[in-house]
């Protein structure tokens, strides 16, 4: 099957990984992948991977948001009839684009599949989740005009259908992680940080990930000088926070680009945290539970539903300080606590998240819309 994948490559986000690791594993089924995004011209060169790239202009574009050029539409419309692919599938990026693809891909006869992933909180508790709410009330009467939109979680489902979302147009895929890739194993970072035990965030510096608040908690739990908070990751709040929280127990590693140097901070984790105010389905979470850390996340998103029922511990996104000020003590003196947890998230990994059986649930989603929007579209030309 040949997939027109219209997604994102830069800047570094969610859905850039979520992208590179369903395209590859595409790839490695035997699939043809064409991959469009927003680029400049001498950005985009076909990937040494396998699929081939199309670039498509824009005037602005961010981790959030981007603004295409007035010619990007044709030029996507353009690409999509000589490419002539038995499916396109967008990632949404937030962009104007995506209201329109469901015209192009209409007048193409092509089918449309998207995968419509902001982050959000169900109970709007903070100025973060009610905006990011917003976004799924103005994208939810588009989103009814995909042939299917994937989502990643049940949470996430059910607020799209009291959007008015149709029930037989949404379907839930969860995000996957390659579990022969991110598993335990040995990792020299505790010795390389003379660390007794290892905490780890992973992700974004942003307020939305509400990082600050762990600080605050670290900070009041009086650890042990060799008991190491790991902070990997950059963005808009690193200098104002690294400046505020710089003690020794600290470590600011900034992003690191290598996934070989990321698996390893992972499996020598004894505890990942990931206190967001605002979430989808947190691959960095899947990331980590896959390697054996206990994890600790808060239910904004669809966090909540990855560690129900004992494969971690949930916080309240209102009080992430004073409850990280009683777990790390908690974990300090008792980390068969955290042995026990890793090995529940690893055993939820396997039974829910692998990307094996992610790509199997899209295979089959690709199977079953191909030819349903084929004979919709034709039944709409004769319509006309």
């Amino acid at each position: 099957m040949h997939i027109a994948w219209l997604g994102k490559k830069s800047p570094f986000c969610g859905n850039v990984t979520y992208g590179r690791e369903i395209t590859n594993a595409l790839l490695d089924r035997g699939h043809r992948v064409t991959f469009l995004h927003f680029a400049q011209p001498d950005e985009a060169a076909d990937d040494p991977t396998g699929y081939k790239e199309v670039s498509l202009p824009f005037i602005f574009k961010s981790q959030i948001l981007t603004i295409p050029t007035l010619g990007s539409a044709r030029r996507l419309t353009e690409a999509l009839q000589k490419l002539k692919p038995d499916v396109v599938h967008a990632s949404l990026i937030l962009s104007p684009l995506d209201l329109k693809l469901p015209e192009i891909c209409q007048s193409l006869g092509i089918p449309l599949v998207a995968t419509f992933h902001p982050a959000f909180d169900q109970k709007r508790r903070n100025f973060s989740s009610s905006t990011q709410h917003l976004a799924y009330q103005v994208y939810a009467p588009r989103l009814a005009n995909y042939n299917k939109v994937i989502v990643f979680s049940k949470i996430q489902r059910n607020l799209l259908l009291k959007l008015g979302v149709p029930s037989e147009r949404v379907a839930v895929i969860p995000n996957g992680v390659d579990i022969s890739r991110y598993a335990p194993g040995p990792s020299r970072i505790k010795a390389d940080l003379n660390a007794r035990q290892l905490y780890v965030y992973q992700g974004r510096l942003s307020p939305e990930k509400n990082v600050e608040s762990m600080l605050k908690g670290w900070r009041a739990a009086n650890m042990r000088a060799n008991d190491k908070l790991v902070i990997v990751g950059s963005g808009p709040l690193e200098a104002s926070l690294k400046a505020f929280y710089s003690d020794r127990s600290i470590v600011w590693l900034g992003f690191v680009a290598s996934e070989e140097r990321r698996i390893e901070i992972l499996r020598g984790a004894d505890c990942f945290v990931l206190p967001s105010l605002v979430e989808g389905l947190s691959l960095s979470l899947l990331e980590a539970m896959a390697c054996g850390s206990a994890c600790v996340a808060t239910d904004a998103g669809a966090d909540g539903e990855v560690l129900e029922k004992g494969a971690g511990v949930i916080l309240n996104t209102q009080k992430v300080s004073s409850q990280m000020q009683t777990i790390f003590p908690l974990f300090r003196e008792h980390p068969d606590v955290m042995a026990m947890l890793g090995k529940k998230a690893r055993a939820r990994v396997l039974e829910r998240y692998t990307l094996s059986r992610n790509i199997t649930q899209l295979e089959q989603l690709y199977t079953t819309v191909a030819p349903l929007a084929q004979s919709t579209y034709s039944l709409s030309k004769k319509g006309a």
